[in-house]
C-alpha cells in the first residue's frame, strides 16, 4: 500500500490510522504497535524538515516481515559538513523510532532519493 500526506503536522494521525487500518485488515495485528509508532515518528520528522511539501508513505509486507517507508523532498546539501549536520539531526530526532526498532529486532535507515527524485528515503523493516 502507498500513498501521499501533505507535509503538515496532522499527517502524522492519519498516517498512523492508514496503517493501523491496513495492517489490521490483512491479518497482521501484531505489528499494530509498533508500525503507527514507527510512521507517526517518521511523518513528524519527515515533516518538520520538509515543511510544507508532499511525503510519500509506503507499507509493504514481504517475505515474514513489514517494511514502511516514508519519502520526503528535504533538498540535497552540497556542502558535506552541512551534509553530515542534517543527517546527524534527522536521526537524533528519530530517537524513539530507533528504540521501538531495536525492541523489534528490526532494522532502519534513511538514505538519499535516487534522481529524478531526490530527498529523503527512511524506511523500516520488521521482523516476523
Amino acid at each position: 500500500m502507498s500513498f501521499t500526506l501533505p507535509g503538515d503536522t496532522r499527517s502524522a494521525f492519519i498516517g498512523r490510522t492508514v496503517v493501523a487500518a491496513a495492517l489490521e485488515v490483512h491479518g497482521l495485528a501484531p505489528y499494530v504497535w509498533p508500525a503507527t509508532h514507527i510512521v507517526d515518528e517518521l511523518v513528524a520528522v519527515t515533516v518538520r524538515m520538509s515543511p510544507g511539501k508532499d511525503l510519500y508513505v509506503s507499507l509493504r509486507h514481504r517475505e515474514d516481515a513489514v517494511r514502511l517507508l516514508v519519502w520526503d523532498q528535504h533538498p540535497h546539501h552540497a556542502a558535506p559538513d552541512t551534509a553530515t549536520l542534517c543527517e546527524t539531526r534527522r536521526r537524533r530526532a528519530l530517537w524513539m523510532l530507533a528504540a521501538v526498532v531495536d525492541d523489534w529486532g528490526g532494522e532502519w535507515g534513511a538514505t538519499e532519493a535516487s534522481p529524478p527524485r531526490g530527498g529523503i528515503k527512511s524506511w523500516v523493516q520488521l521482523p516476523r
